[in-house]
């Protein structure tokens, strides 16, 4: 079964045509002055001509009409054009923000542990620790594909373990769209991946342009750890919970599979001894995550600021020095998204001027502004909440964080310090998209394989984003009071 298949020329072009046209209106249309001033928040002219922008950009993201990255740039030019921003200064806040660099370097790190074969080899090693047991199988998948999303990337990790998962099933002879344990392995395969790029900044390209929000924005410095403090206690609880869904919902015909625990281990055994290549992809790889653990203790002894991105950076150069490794950059280069990277680097120019401008203020005072007057565990659920009703429309995580993340911090003036934990909170959110398959690319790889339908992951999304709700609010409940950050 294949993927999404892209509208027709008709479609976009009548996409193209609608989005012009909400543009006219927003610019156009007349606000009463009772309508401008929502809860203390004030719509400044610069600001609804940035909301006219992000409404006609909206309009061409949920209809796909044109490449998620390029619908970007033609915000960042639809800014300058209607007069909400200077185009210099759009331009250099997206494209001059390290949050790319480091982005650049996750990409080409987790390129070049896929090209190794590292990537298949812990795998395999995950797989092999599972036994025969079915469930045990889609335990470990789930699991593997979280720890991996953690440094390499959610749509990395879903890539690397989807033809795994693939060629278990074609052993097991079991057929695509018939075979419950089929549609229970690959939705851990995207489950999984999704869930734990929560646990660290390198999950997505959502996480980075969160962390950048959060300095620039709210001045709050989030540092690799400091995010670990709330992701990984997160990532536990959400991987046995989305474990239990998926078991719920597509419980396996067999308990056991047909190759034993002992061939599994035997298969990675087997195994040729590790390339030089692999070892030098794990030694970096290593170094890099050992830079972004401990980079605040070096901050803090030789007063020395670490920023994310240099770790990833310093990667990509040690991979590439003479005799490291064996890859060329052309290699490496067409496996990497680059329409990611621009998307990020766009995104971060368009939720910029939004909060610049002061539109996002006063578009949150009017979705969010009645919250603050709710218990923190109640504004921290339906936040989380909102973030993943809104990814049903945003086929992006990164659109998500770009668009709701300033949202939510323009509430401080109605929160006061509470609006930082709460955009933290829906920066975390942005990365579940665990509803809709074409909300997230991470859903299409294994859902291209035609073992789970697209109403099938609806039906278990829908159970599981109010318990991924309840488990991110009660993880930053407790872990944000104890940290200060409400």
């Amino acid at each position: 079964m294949a993927g999404p298949k892209p509208p027709r020329a008709a479609f976009r072009l009548a996409s193209l045509a609608g989005a012009a046209l909400v543009l006219a209106i927003f610019l156009l249309l007349p606000l009463p002055e009772g309508l401008r001033q929502v809860r203390g928040a004030i719509l400044e002219p610069r600001g609804q001509r940035a909301l006219a922008v992000l409404a006609a950009a909206l309009v061409l993201w949920i209809t796909e009409a044109l490449p998620f990255h390029v619908t970007g740039l033609l915000a960042m030019l639809g800014l300058a054009l209607v007069g909400a921003g200077d185009y210099r200064a759009i331009v250099k806040t997206g494209f001059g923000d390290d949050t790319v660099v480091f982005f650049i370097g996750v990409l080409a790190l987790a390129a070049c542990i896929v090209r190794s074969g590292l990537g298949k080899r812990l795998s395999l090693f995950v797989l092999s620790l599972t036994g025969g047991s079915t469930r045990a199988v889609v335990f470990g998948f789930l699991a593997a594909s979280a720890v991996l999303s953690m440094w390499i990337t959610a749509l990395a990790a879903s890539a690397m373990l989807m033809p795994l998962a693939l060629a278990l099933l074609k052993d097991e002879g079991e057929e695509p769209g018939k075979s419950r344990f089929g549609a229970a392995l690959m939705m851990a395969v995207a489950w999984g991946a999704l869930v734990g790029a929560v646990g660290t900044p390198a999950g997505s390209g959502s996480n980075p342009v969160v962390v950048r929000f959060l300095s620039q924005i709210a001045h709050f410095e989030l540092s690799f750890t400091d995010w670990m403090v709330y992701g990984i206690p997160a990532a536990i609880l959400l991987v046995p919970a989305a474990w239990l869904v998926i078991l719920l919902f597509f419980p396996p015909e067999s308990r056991r599979l047909k190759k034993s625990g002992a061939e599994l281990s035997r298969a990675f055994r087997d195994l040729d001894r590790m390339s030089r290549d692999e070892k030098a992809v794990l030694v970096v790889f290593a170094l890099t995550i050992l830079v972004w653990v401990f980079s605040p203790l070096v901050e803090k002894l030789a007063h020395f600021k670490v920023p994310i991105s240099m770790g990833a950076l310093g990667a990509v150069v040690l991979l590439f020095l003479p005799g490291s490794t064996s890859f060329r950059w052309k290699e490496i280069e067409r496996e990497m998204d680059w329409s990611g990277i621009i998307l990020i680097a766009a995104g971060i120019g368009l939720g910029t001027t939004l909060y610049e401008t002061g539109a996002a203020g006063w578009l949150s005072a009017i979705v969010f502004g009645g919250i603050g007057g709710l218990p923190l565990f109640a504004r921290l659920v339906l936040v989380v909440l909102g973030v993943l009703v809104v990814k049903i429309a945003l086929s992006s995580n990164t659109l998500t964080g770009t668009i709701i993340v300033p949202l939510v911090l323009a509430l401080g003036p109605s929160l006061g310090g509470g609006a930082t934990g709460l955009a933290l909170a829906a920066g975390f959110a942005a990365n579940l998209a665990v509803i809709l398959v074409t909300t997230s690319p991470v859903n299409v790889v294994p859902y291209s394989t035609g073992y789970f339908r697209i109403s099938d992951m609806a039906k278990a999304g829908l159970v599981f984003a109010p318990i991924a709700a309840l488990i991110l609010a009660a993880v930053f409940r407790v872990v944000g009071s104890l940290k200060g950050l409400f």
